[in-house]
């Protein structure tokens, strides 16, 4: 990736790497990037939709990137069809450094038939399994482990204290946070005569390319096969994924989230903060989930959720009015049934009167 000096960036280079159409001055020279709120005289900011219209003419940054013209603003504009991509890209390009190979250090533990790619950066207090397999341009920050006969992907990323168990399967351009475990065993046990006995573990876990994984993340290895999390997916931190559970690309699962055993999730799906899901149903493509749900059924593609036990999410809205007014509502409930009974006892009067005076 080149790395670029602040003060030789124009902004007509900008929108060139980036495909923007510019208005304003092309040589005008940027020296960062920033929020609306922290930019400074020379820095670029990005304007993601009107409502931020106000927050950037109250801004000191020198030029913008759009999604269409904003006659309102009368400093330089990059307009494109996506401003927070196009300008996620920017500051990756310039005004990120570049990752330089810093060697494999020799306080590292190393097994036998390791296999480690060109360009690796291995940390000291690194541990590699035996017939362990590292990709081309893999950084092992301290303390990661690597069990015997797994393998890491080109590109890959692993920061302090990240494990990686026995056999499993890291793809390319991943990149997983401290203290993540991959590969735990799933929680297997099976009663007999009044105790747990433990079902052994003999599974993997897969873990497709492009995948981002929080801080203290665990994913299971599976009983028997495979728990797979697929291309494309970004796992927040303290996340639990279970045993032989299935992700499909390109999901996000945001902090907190639990999903049970052999649970298979669709492409595209969104999990909320502290949603639960139960062990083996499935959730189909492009789900959202809301936060705090309890999912304990399967769910078909295509709709919005929430609640516990989970419901359609306008059902739930109107549910969730409710519950405020539930005490008004018991009470109310009550002098009804009140009401009722003495009714009753009336009209059960008023027949008997009219009995005896018929017989008469």
């Amino acid at each position: 990736m080149p790395c670029y000096q602040p003060n030789r960036i124009s902004l007509g280079e900008i929108g060139q790497a980036v495909g923007g159409r510019l208005i304003g001055q092309a040589d005008l020279i940027v020296s960062g990037a920033s929020s609306l709120e922290e930019a400074e005289p020379g820095h670029l900011a990005y304007i993601e939709g009107d409502r931020f219209i106000k927050s950037a003419q109250a801004s000191q940054a020198s030029a913008f990137v759009v999604a269409r013209q904003i006659t309102e603003l009368n400093r330089p504009q990059l307009v494109v069809s996506n401003p927070k991509y196009a300008f996620a890209r920017i500051v990756q390009q310039f005004f990120t450094s570049p990752d330089r190979p810093r060697g494999i250090s020799e306080q590292i533990a190393r097994g036998a038939d390791v296999q480690i790619g060109p360009g690796a950066s291995i940390w000291p207090f690194v541990t590699l399994g035996e017939r362990a397999k590292i990709g081309a341009r893999v950084t092992l920050y301290p303390g990661v482990f690597i069990g015997p006969d797994a393998v890491i992907g080109d590109d890959t990323l692993l920061y302090p204290n990240v494990t990686v168990g026995e056999g499993c399967l890291i793809g390319s351009r991943v990149i997983i946070h401290s203290g993540t475990v991959i590969g735990s065993d799933g929680f297997g046990y099976v009663m007999q005569e009044g105790r747990h006995h433990k079902i052994p573990q003999v599974g993997i876990v897969r873990i497709e390319d492009d995948v981002e994984l929080g801080a203290n993340v665990t994913v299971d290895r599976a009983t028997f096969g495979q728990t797979v999390i697929k291309r494309g997916t970004k796992v927040d931190n303290l996340v639990q994924i279970a045993h032989n559970v299935s992700i499909g690309e390109d999901t996000i699962l945001v902090a907190q989230v639990g999903i049970a055993g052999s649970t298979t999730l669709g492409h595209h799906v969104i999990v909320g903060g502290q949603a639960g899901l139960s062990d083996h149903i499935q959730v189909g493509d492009q789900v959202m989930i809301a936060a705090r749900s309890g999912v304990n059924r399967s769910l078909t593609s295509n709709q919005i959720v929430s609640g516990a036990p989970v419901m359609p999410h306008e059902v739930a809205i109107k549910a969730q009015a409710v519950i405020p007014r539930l005490p008004e509502l018991r009470q109310l409930v009550r002098n009804l049934e009140q009401r009722v009974k003495a009714l009753e006892a009336r009209t059960a009067r008023t027949s008997k009167k009219a009995k005896f005076k018929s017989k008469k």
